[in-house]
């Protein structure tokens, strides 16, 4: 059996946008095979193009090859190091030419020069193991996850009709994808790039990061338009002071989105918002419009049950998903309460799990309310090692600029049991999530050796990062910058950001020994009395930050590893 490489669709249409450009769909079907000659007769991409097209463009070409395409978690060269080396030997696809390879052979990926356009869709086996996802195993070794190509048809093909029949359109035909998330990880993957070649979409090339870049690139794309992104990008956004433009459909996933956030949403860029609930083993299982209730109902054919033999009680139990695309029942990681076999409420991870003084309740849950908190940007419940007289002591990690840690507590104990409030409040400037918003349990217990002790213990104060860093009246460089409008030259503004880099362990071991700056904006002036924050956030394999004097951005940019 066999499965098209594209859903039906009009090939003259778009099915990307890339720099303003619309390339139609039998184009890219053109592109991808001029590409695919120019591939290894053997082998196994590790797909890393930054450039979603680019991206698409590699995964089209292995298609046609035969070949399988591995999608690891970064392109950090021990991660590369790490790629499983069963089957055909592993090679590499990026359109970085400053990317390190490490031990694998590398292909320069760009738009290769064709002569016309494609006429027809080619057909892929639809046994093909299309791509393996590679994550993070608790050994450090990147656990794969294998995909065919006829399940993922039918797995995209099902949230393509499901999506479809919530925006009441008989499909998604026209609809442009703008995404935040990265094509390498499977949310990313399946709601950008294969819900535009097997859903109907198109796609815009880019990954826009900072508020104002999201903003800009669904802008300059035409109507009917839909952002893909995760709680963490929306809720950045909504908070940014930028004012987006309407939208069409609004995606998310990664992380349940709160009742307050999802209609604040909605109301600003006037779009229906939709949650994606899935994971790697099974793909994508269900939806729920988050303003209409906290049910979820599963996709297609899709159906749950308890797990055999598994332990249940009132709050909720263990499932498992079968149907449809997921071929041999596969047990979530999550406890669900089901109210029929294609309906349920998700109540946390099943690891996840947090028990106090004969009470029960999720990271989930208490994340959850942090997050809902007026003035909280972002948080994050931490548990120590150490219990203290048989109870868990707690520790939050918030960016809140504007509250203090006995506004939190107020707030919280509002919704939570006196046994789960935090017992320390930490202020910092960003919390170390990767690219999707997702916050790894090792970032986390890293960022907290970085300001507590492993067991909770207050670190030095020596080692806290300034909140905020106060501008002098009388600062020497004023003095030249200029006389009669005294301004803070663009280069100490950078001093300022490596200096907040040296106190965010994380973020500075990412990027070794001579961190530099690879990209700078500088957006409004900086005058005498001015009060900065830095914010710092992983992105890709380098770090973003953003420099704010009061609400307004004055400088944004990159920074990387620097020349090995």
């Amino acid at each position: 059996m066999s499965a098209p490489l594209l859903s039906p669709r009009d090939l003259d249409a778009p099915l990307a946008w890339r720099h303003g450009e619309a390339i139609s769909a039998g184009r890219f079907i053109a592109e991808a095979q001029a590409l695919a000659a120019r591939l290894p007769a053997q082998g196994r991409p590790v797909n890393l193009c930054q450039d979603r097209y680019h991206f698409a463009l590699g995964l089209a070409a292995a298609l046609l090859r035969g070949q399988t395409s591995l999608l690891p978690p970064n392109a950090m060269p021990e991660t590369l190091r790490q790629v499983p080396a069963g089957g055909a030997a592993p090679y590499l696809l990026a359109d970085d030419p400053a990317l390190d390879p490490g031990p694998l052979p590398l292909h320069f990926v760009q738009r290769p020069e064709v002569a016309a356009a494609a006429s027809e869709v080619p057909r892929i086996d639809a046994g093909l193991e299309a791509l393996c996802l590679l994550t993070s195993g608790s050994t450090g070794a990147p656990q794969p996850h294998a995909k065919r190509w006829g399940a993922l048809v039918a797995n995209i093909g099902a949230e393509a009709e499901r999506l479809a029949q919530m925006l009441g359109r008989p499909t998604l035909a026209g609809l442009t994808l703008v995404a935040t998330v990265p094509p390498q990880h499977s949310y990313g993957l399946e709601s950008s790039v294969l819900l535009a070649l097997l859903g109907g979409c198109a796609f815009d090339a880019g990954r826009p990061y900072f508020p104002a870049d999201i903003a800009a690139a669904l802008a300059r794309l035409p109507r009917p338009r839909a952002l893909v992104t995760t709680p963490f990008h929306l809720k950045t956004l909504l908070r940014a002071g930028v004012e987006p433009p309407g939208a069409d459909l609004l995606l998310s996933a990664t992380a349940p989105l709160s009742p307050q956030l999802a209609a604040q949403a909605e109301r600003e860029l006037g779009a229906m918002l939709i949650e994606i609930y899935g994971c790697t083993e099974a793909g994508q299982v269900a939806t729920r419009r988050t303003t209409e209730g906290d049910v979820w109902t599963a996709l297609g054919e899709l159906r749950l049950a308890a797990v055999p033999g598994s332990e249940s009680d009132r709050e909720g139990e263990r499932v498992c998903v079968a149907g449809g695309h997921v071929t041999e029942p596969t047990p979530l990681a999550d406890i669900l309460e089901l109210h029929s076999p294609t309906r349920f409420r998700l109540l946390g991870r099943a690891n996840d799990l947090v028990h106090v003084a004969g009470k029960r309740s999720s990271l989930a849950h208490l994340n959850f309310h942090l997050n809902r908190i007026p003035g909280v940007d972002d948080g994050a419940f931490w548990l120590p090692d150490d219990i203290a007289e048989g109870v868990v002591r707690t520790v939050a990690f918030v960016v809140a600029p504007t509250l203090r840690a006995g506004d939190i507590v107020s707030a919280l104990r509002e919704h939570l049991e006196p046994v789960f409030i935090p017992r320390r409040i930490v202020h910092v400037d960003a919390l170390p999530r990767e690219g999707t918003g997702k916050l790894t349990a090792a970032a986390l217990r890293r960022l907290a050796e970085a300001h507590v002790g492993p067991a909770g213990h207050p670190r030095a104060a020596a080692e806290a990062v300034p909140d905020r860093i106060g501008i002098a009246t009388d600062h020497p460089a004023f003095a030249g910058h200029f006389p009669e409008r005294p301004l803070l030259p663009g280069a100490l503004l950078l001093a300022l950001v490596l200096q907040q880099l040296d106190g965010q362990a994380e973020l500075r071991r990412r990027l070794g020994d001579a961190p530099r700056i690879a990209s700078a904006k500088f957006l409004a002036p900086v005058g005498p009395g001015a009060e900065l924050r830095v914010r710092l956030q992983a992105q890709g394999r380098g770090v973003a930050f953003e420099v704010e004097s009061g609400t307004t951005p004055v400088a944004r940019g990159t920074l990387d590893a620097g020349p090995a």
